[in-house]
């Protein structure tokens, strides 16, 4: 009972944890880059980042599965790679978790970015500074509470999903069971205790993340 209650709650975090690193590292990178350029197509691209947010997370374990499905380019150089798929595996997870939570870092690290003054990253520029300097000890100084927050909720956002994992991950406890695929197993088997004991972790967890959001200075939350 105790090894299989902390399993899914264990492999939820790890995996969110995995994720955010991994979204976060992306959204800042696409999200600056998006900020201070302008190009043909940048509106089509931006609405292909954010797709992510509004479709059904059925059609993205969908997708995911087509992608790097046994019967894709794709999906047949990973198992000739590792000699398995990637389709039930914890790594599955984490790209489930990736596409889905991406958009929501991507956006407030854009809005971070663009409200970072140009002139001032001008200025430092002007004194000597590389344009890597600049970005890590001016712009991201500015836009770092707009990326915490998108951190966070990327976070959360991992921590919750099921439909696309569900379908791209499955549900094998010790490896793919997160909380939410555990929680719809143990109602569906009648276990509502168990599932009330899931539930009441995963909102601890999210309430406790998003409360530090709201703890940030009012001035500097994005």
């Amino acid at each position: 009972m105790v090894q299989s209650f902390w399993s899914p709650i264990y492999l939820s975090i790890t995996i969110a944890l995995t994720a955010g690193i991994i979204v976060t590292l992306l959204g800042i990178l696409i999200g600056r880059l998006m900020a201070r350029k302008s190009f043909t197509g940048k509106t089509m691209i931006e609405t292909f980042l954010m797709l992510p947010l509004v479709l059904p997370p059925t059609v993205v374990g969908f997708l995911l599965i087509i992608i790097f499905g046994l019967n894709s380019p794709i999906g047949q150089l990973i198992t000739q790679l590792f000699g398995h798929s990637l389709i039930f595996t914890w790594w599955a997870a984490v790209i489930a978790a990736v596409v889905v939570s991406f958009p929501l870092i991507y956006q407030s690290a854009k809005t971070g970015f663009e409200s970072v003054d140009p002139e001032i990253e001008d200025a430092a520029k002007m004194d000597g500074a590389g344009k890597l300097q600049v970005f890590l000890k001016v712009t991201m100084p500015l836009a770092i509470q707009a990326l915490i927050t998108g951190g966070v909720l990327s976070f959360t956002r991992a921590l919750g999903e099921f439909g696309a994992t569900l379908m791209f991950a499955g549900n094998v406890p010790g490896k793919t069971q997160t909380v939410p695929t555990a929680i719809y197993l143990a109602m569906d088997s009648g276990n509502m205790k168990l599932a009330w004991l899931w539930v009441g972790s995963i909102i601890v967890l999210s309430y406790i993340m998003l409360f530090a959001i709201y703890r940030l200075p009012q001035k500097t939350r994005a």
